[in-house]
């Protein structure tokens, strides 16, 4: 029996005589001490050296914006569910992109370079954006030099120690969205008005298996975001966070819980759930802007909260 005073103070609570292996890994806590964790918050911040060292095209690889540190976090994750990333490919190199999550969103930021994906090829450029099933075999071999943005929900399977599912059964598929075939989407929703209970407008990407749920993976939804010259997206919050790529704006910047983020060519800005936040565009032409969010969470709870102050 513990001494403690106060339930908050108790230690964890072991099983008195396990009669087998099974029964000694049961901990008992209470309502007192099983809530009183106190994790660190996550970090609103703009990534701006890694985008800076991507283009730089050094040498072929990855560089994470990583915030596990701050987080706690025992692997590299920008959010607690998603890791962003750049990926460089030097000219004649190759990449192997097989990755241990359920999917990755790419964008194509510079270059010119060949995909692998499975027994699928797709030849990539500027602008165009890709979806890669995790646990598929896949590959970037370049033409000229590359450099890529990619945001996978790489931690939320670290977390849950899960692996992908593959084959028919996997819940993503290969998708290829051609930079070319982008802008003609968007210039149909340009051609439309927007109205009070909308957000500007925006390009949503989806796929065949995920259509009905309107996201373009289970757990992750994308957006190409704009702003006309002049014009800003007033404060608002959702309880996803997000993770955001600069594809133009200048001058542009985000506000974060009260913090101005200066916009910078491919800087990648962190969004965490619940925050207050707004985007400006102060140019003279139209601001774009790639947003991930773990939102397919939260559609499929119900708990989406996404509210404008």
């Amino acid at each position: 029996m513990s001494t403690a005073d106060d339930m908050a103070e108790m230690p964890v609570q072991l099983p008195r005589n396990p009669a087998n292996e099974a029964e000694a890994r049961s901990r008992y806590f209470n309502s007192g001490n099983a809530f009183n964790i106190k994790l660190p918050p996550v970090p609103g911040h703009i990534f701006v050296d890694e985008p800076a060292k991507a283009m730089a095209m050094e040498k072929t690889g990855f560089i994470d914006c990583d915030q596990s540190d701050q987080m706690q976090c025992g692997f590299p994750a920008t959010t607690p569910l998603m890791l962003a990333r750049y990926a460089v490919v030097k000219a004649g190199e190759t990449l192997d992109t097989t990755l241990t999550n359920t999917a990755s969103i790419w964008y194509v930021i510079t270059g010119k370079a060949g995909l692998v994906v499975g027994a699928e090829k797709a030849a990539l450029g500027k602008g165009d954006v890709f979806l890669l099933p995790g646990g598929v075999a896949s590959a970037i071999t370049a033409e000229v030099d590359c450099v890529f943005w990619a945001v996978g929900n790489d931690p939320q399977l670290k977390f849950d120690t899960s692996v992908p599912v593959t084959g028919a059964e996997a819940a993503v598929a290969f998708v290829h969205y051609p930079a070319g075939e982008i802008a003609h989407q968007l210039d149909v929703v340009y051609s439309a008005n927007a109205n009070a209970s909308t957000s500007g407008h925006a390009l949503i990407f989806s796929a065949a298996k995920t259509e009905a749920a309107r996201n373009i993976t289970p757990t992750m939804t994308l957006s190409l975001n704009t702003l006309k010259p002049k014009s800003f997206q007033p404060p608002h919050k959702h309880n996803s966070a997000a993770i955001t790529l600069v594809v133009s704006g200048d001058p542009a910047y985000s506000m974060v819980a009260d913090q101005q983020c200066d916009w910078s060519p491919w800087a990648t800005l962190v969004t965490p759930a619940a925050a207050k936040h707004s985007h400006h565009n102060d140019g003279k032409t139209r601001a774009e802007f790639l947003i991930v969010q773990d939102g397919g969470f939260y559609y499929h709870a119900r708990t989406m909260g996404f509210e404008f102050y």
